[in-house]
């Protein structure tokens, strides 16, 4: 009999927010921008730290680390305080990975400013670029490329902030130049590189852009993200790239993400807590405890959940 995980998780990705706060452009009642999972006027509501603790309740998480939420461009360190007093109130997040511009003209000083905050660990900037492989195999290019980005990239270094990136599979050798260039910033790639669908085709292609990346040292993934628009979340589909995660990347450079609530709108938080656990006792429990707990624990460094015993 396989061994199933049952020790303490920690959840690298996941947001809250306060729609009432009008900081969140493409969360308005209005706004309709194009989105992997298609429809997702469901996660159009408040989602606040005491959401997310009844959500993971029982599951077995012990810290978490918040993902930037897309608020208005430019209002980075905002997010951040207010993520600091959920943080204060109630032990959401632990830590946090933060929005910056890396393009920006005061890149250097709004990257000084976010890293003066202790549980900031990381930062995102979305590079947008190719939305096809035939587009990057006619020399379309994204932000990774771009020399003032890059500028601010090799500021994350001098300050030790990572970098989440959050971009399709396609643009991963892009995305391995930039982790070769600068050796010292861990690169985190969301969401599994976005594998979108599960025909055999882009599975495949998905995966050997994987290996090719996976040869820098520097990066680490989030097994995270992985529900497919118009599809229930389940085992059978993401057995294979969940494993395939780990055997490319070994245990110890994958991590779990829920990225609640956006995947709740296919599963929720238990269930997807034991769909991971059923997938990942095709490993030993040493894996299983990489994945689930001590990768994010070594990037993240997040504060521990208050006990809700004492």
């Amino acid at each position: 009999m396989p061994e199933v995980y049952d020790g303490p998780i920690i959840d690298s990705h996941h947001h809250v927010w306060d729609l009432g706060l009008g900081r969140h452009p493409w969360l308005a009642p209005d706004a309709r921008v194009a989105h992997r999972y298609g429809d997702y006027e469901p996660i159009k509501r408040d989602y606040l730290p005491a959401d997310y603790l009844r959500d993971v309740a029982g599951t077995g998480v012990v810290a978490s680390v918040y993902m930037e939420a897309e608020w208005v461009p430019g209002a980075g360190l905002d997010e951040v305080r207010t993520v600091e007093r959920y943080r204060e109130d109630s032990g959401v997040p632990g830590s946090m990975v933060a929005q910056a511009w890396l393009d920006a003209p005061d890149a250097a000083e709004r990257l000084a400013e976010l890293a003066a905050v202790p549980a900031v660990k990381s930062v995102r900037h979305k590079p947008g670029g190719a939305t096809s492989p035939a587009e990057v195999a006619a020399g379309a290019r994204s932000l990774l490329s771009d020399d003032t980005w890059r500028d601010g990239y090799a500021r994350l270094g001098d300050h030790g902030l990572h970098f989440d990136l959050q971009t399709p599979w396609w643009n991963l050798d892009e995305a391995h130049r930039l982790a070769v260039d600068f050796p010292e910033t861990t690169l985190v790639i969301d969401h599994a590189g976005v594998l979108a669908s599960r025909d055999a085709e882009t599975v495949a292609a998905w995966r050997a852009s994987l290996e090719r990346i996976a040869h820098a040292p520097n990066v680490v993934i989030k097994a995270s993200g992985l529900c497919v628009a118009g599809t229930p979340w389940t085992v059978e589909a993401n057995r294979g790239p969940i494993g395939a995660l780990v055997e490319v990347f070994g245990a110890e450079r994958v991590m779990f993400g829920s990225n609640f609530p956006v995947d709740g709108m296919f599963i929720d938080f238990p269930g997807l807590v034991d769909g991971y656990r059923e997938i990942l006792s095709a490993f030993d429990v040493d894996a299983q405890r990489a994945v689930f707990h001590d990768t994010a624990q070594r990037v993240y460094d997040p504060r521990l959940l208050p006990d809700p015993t004492s």
